[in-house]
């Protein structure tokens, strides 16, 4: 009998010792953009500092918006030694590349900035002649790897912003977990990454799937349920350029035409187990048109997408492929 009670002491004494789960956001400016950290921690535990740290090391690694990075040092073609972020980041760009058979490139870059989409500025008198002269620099069979050594043609510009967001986000993820943390909600410019539980709400992380708005304004078409997974979304309607017919052009370069994307695909969700998967793929999903998007989603279960298009009457419609969550 005392050590029944003995037991249920400890077991008391364990209990009361036990802190509440706190609720902490960490948000502010990288990349370009926002980005917001929520997470649930017993001792109330601030990675602000630390975060900012992880940021600077992937902005030094990628960044093409800064001139000392060693992404624009080697789009200039100087000697530098890539850091593993830029490793893993590349090798998983060739994966997707091979997959997507080229829809997706990080080394369209040299076409992104001809057209004024990216950091270099735009080509002035563009034409067809100029267009096909860069497009022999496209191609990330052209780059390869020797330990820390990248090798390129000395006039392949390489851009990972179509996945880089999604792989800083999983670089906080694995912080949080190496540090214990079960829940978390993790987004940087729109590229979410969630797990475990909405504590306050006890409940799956709800997030919003954007309502397409050429006029700048946001507006939440749909709130799904996100477990353990995570989305991005690409979409023409916050950069794209427009022709004198009215016809819209998006910032996403064919890799295969160098010519901006025309089409009637105006945003695309997909949800992948991390970030940087799904990011990628968002972006090559973008280039690809809803054809193709469908017949590729038949091969690759793992992935789920949701598109929202016009239809021939200029009407929105939306297409759930592979299970994408209805809410």
């Amino acid at each position: 009998m005392k050590r029944i009670l003995s037991f249920i002491l400890i077991a008391l004494l364990i209990v009361s010792c036990k802190q509440e789960e706190k609720n902490v956001i960490i948000s502010g400016a990288v990349f370009g953009t926002s980005f917001s950290v929520q997470y649930y921690s017993e001792s109330n535990l601030n990675f602000e500092t630390q975060f900012d740290s992880l940021f600077y090391v992937i902005n030094k690694s990628m960044s093409t918006y800064q001139v000392n990075s060693d992404i624009s040092k080697l789009n200039r073609n100087e000697a530098v030694l890539v850091d593993r972020h830029f490793i893993k980041v590349l090798d998983a760009s060739h994966v997707i590349y091979k997959q997507t058979k080229g829809a997706f490139d990080p080394t369209i870059g040299v076409l992104v900035n001809a057209w004024d989409f990216g950091p270099e500025g735009e080509i002035a008198n563009l034409d067809s002649l100029k267009i096909d002269s860069l497009m022999q620099f496209v191609g990330l069979d052209k780059v390869n790897q020797i330990n820390s050594t990248i090798l390129k043609p000395k006039g392949t510009f390489i851009d990972f912003n179509a996945i880089a967001k999604g792989y800083g986000v999983d670089v906080i993820a694995t912080f949080l977990e190496h540090r214990n943390i079960e829940n978390y909600l993790i987004e940087i410019g729109g590229e979410i990454r969630a797990k475990g539980i909405n504590f306050e709400k006890q409940s799956a992380w709800k997030i919003g799937v954007e309502n397409p708005n050429f006029e700048g304004e946001q507006s939440i078409l749909k709130a799904i349920t996100l477990h353990n997974e995570s989305m991005a979304t690409s979409g023409i309607y916050r950069k794209f350029k427009v022709d004198e017919n009215g016809n819209r052009y998006s910032h996403i370069i064919n890799t295969k035409t160098g010519y901006p994307s025309k089409t009637n695909l105006l945003s695309i969700s997909v949800i992948a187990k991390n970030c940087m998967t799904a990011d990628a793929y968002a972006t090559a999903f973008k280039a690809m048109g809803i054809e193709n998007v469908k017949t590729f989603l038949k091969e690759h279960p793992e992935l789920k997408a949701f598109l929202i298009f016009e239809n021939d009457k200029k009407e929105l419609e939306t297409l759930s492929i592979n299970g994408f969550p209805e809410n």
